[in-house]
């Protein structure tokens, strides 16, 4: 086991641990204090699409939304992890339209909506999935929008050495506060860049996304319309019964919430989530088996809120479903166990 990573959530069967879940987690406020570490906070992951906020940013901040006339809606639909819902296609279909562009230009492939109602309804239609049921659409409609913006070729737009993806690098980079060098990259499962940078610096600019007291006016503006955005439109960012839907629904404006493939969860409190005239903050969490079922991620990011006192008693009530301890039960509904975080 990499020493990087602690015990952070056990499952119990009976009166014995029957399985662990590693990982590591980093609270850290727009001041760059490190508030709490599990772990070792400097472990360098992979965001997945913990990253998306930071993707639409450079084009939030170049007057993309004005220039196309794109409502918050939309712009929480760049930012989302989406569920493929019917609201969510007649979004997309929607915000394409203004921006002129169509699901054919899109390149990050096609699944089944995760939202399984709508799955099944396509299975029964014999509808075949195209890449607007895909979680990333709103991303890549997004990242298409900045390229005609810009007066680049739509269908390079997914390219590392392209104006759209360089500029993506650059404004990730420097919300974490690391040279471009230090930025590790790969692609990630809808074909586009993806970024792996320290927990620490992961949660730093997830503070700065929701304080960006020190940040130039026009890039504060560009974080500030984001998080209003995810905030008012949280199902557009998941879905039905998604965490990260939940969370912000519960968190009443002041939780900024996003989650990645392979055990990542990154969380923004919002200035005075903490009490009056506390800092905004952030959170990373990465599991290291890849939790995917999502039941540590999940319940370790609610034990920290709990501990954070980010969360009162009847909003701890309102995502119990998620955590921070579960009850299981077998197929007959008998139950066999818990899990809770290890922390």
């Amino acid at each position: 086991m990499d020493a990087s990573f602690q015990p952070l959530f056990q499952v119990t069967r009976g009166n014995i641990i029957e399985s662990t879940h590693f990982g590591a987690a980093a609270v850290v406020d727009s001041r760059g204090n490190l508030l709490k570490a599990l772990g070792n906070s400097r472990a360098v992951v992979f965001l997945r699409s913990s990253a998306k906020p930071f993707q639409a940013l450079p084009f939030v901040e170049r007057d993309g939304p004005q220039a196309f006339g794109l409502s918050p809606k939309e712009i929480a639909l760049m930012c989302a992890s989406h569920s493929g819902t019917e609201e969510h296609v007649a979004t997309l279909r929607a915000m394409q339209a203004k921006i002129g562009v169509s699901v054919s230009d899109l390149q990050c492939g096609a699944h089944y909506p995760y939202h399984e109602a709508s799955a099944d309804a396509m299975k029964i239609r014999g509808e075949l999935p195209t890449p607007y049921r895909h979680n990333c659409s709103g991303k890549h409609t997004g990242m298409l929008a900045h390229a005609k913006l810009r007066g680049q070729p739509l269908e390079t737009y997914l390219e590392l050495g392209g104006a759209v993806q360089q500029s993506i690098l650059q404004a990730f980079a420097e919300m974490c506060a690391l040279p471009l060098d230090q930025v590790e990259l790969g692609i990630d499962g809808c074909s586009a860049p993806n970024f792996a940078a320290p927990l620490y610096n992961a949660a730093l600019a997830y503070a700065r996304l929701c304080d960006p007291w020190e940040l130039s006016a026009r890039r504060a503006e560009a974080c500030r319309v984001i998080t209003s955005a995810m905030t008012a439109y949280p199902d557009m960012v998941g879905g039905p019964e998604r965490f990260d839907t939940r969370l912000m629904e519960v968190g009443q404006g002041k939780i900024v919430v996003k989650g990645g493939a392979e055990g990542y969860q990154a969380i923004g409190l919002l200035p005075g989530a903490l009490g009056k005239d506390s800092a905004g903050v952030g959170i990373t969490i990465k599991i290291s088996d890849g939790d995917p079922s999502g039941r540590a991620r999940h319940a370790v990011a609610l034990q920290i809120l709990r501990q954070l006192g980010a969360l009162s008693a009847a909003q701890l009530e309102a995502m119990r479903a998620f955590g921070p301890e579960i009850s299981l039960y077998n197929f007959r509904k008998l139950h066999v166990g818990a899990g809770r975080p290890a922390f």
